[in-house]
């Protein structure tokens, strides 16, 4: 499984499009979630981290990204 940071606005059969045109490699599955920001404190003042949303996705048996295994 690799994860990906992506476009709030980006849905699951953009993201495999992208990742197989992108990396060359065949996705069977995408699951997808929208990661709420983090209230932070400095000093007195406070402030919201921004949403984002990850994709997790599942490659075909014997397929690999290699930029996430450190090959």
């Amino acid at each position: 499984m690799n994860r990906f940071e992506i476009d709030l606005k980006a849905n699951k059969t953009e993201v495999k499009q992208a990742v197989e045109q992108l990396f060359k490699v065949k996705v069977l599955d995408v699951k997808t979630s929208i990661v709420r920001g983090k209230f932070r404190r400095i000093g007195r003042s406070e402030g919201r981290r921004p949403n984002w949303k990850k994709a997790i996705v599942t490659l075909k048996e014997g397929d690999a990204i290699q930029l996430f295994e450190g090959k």
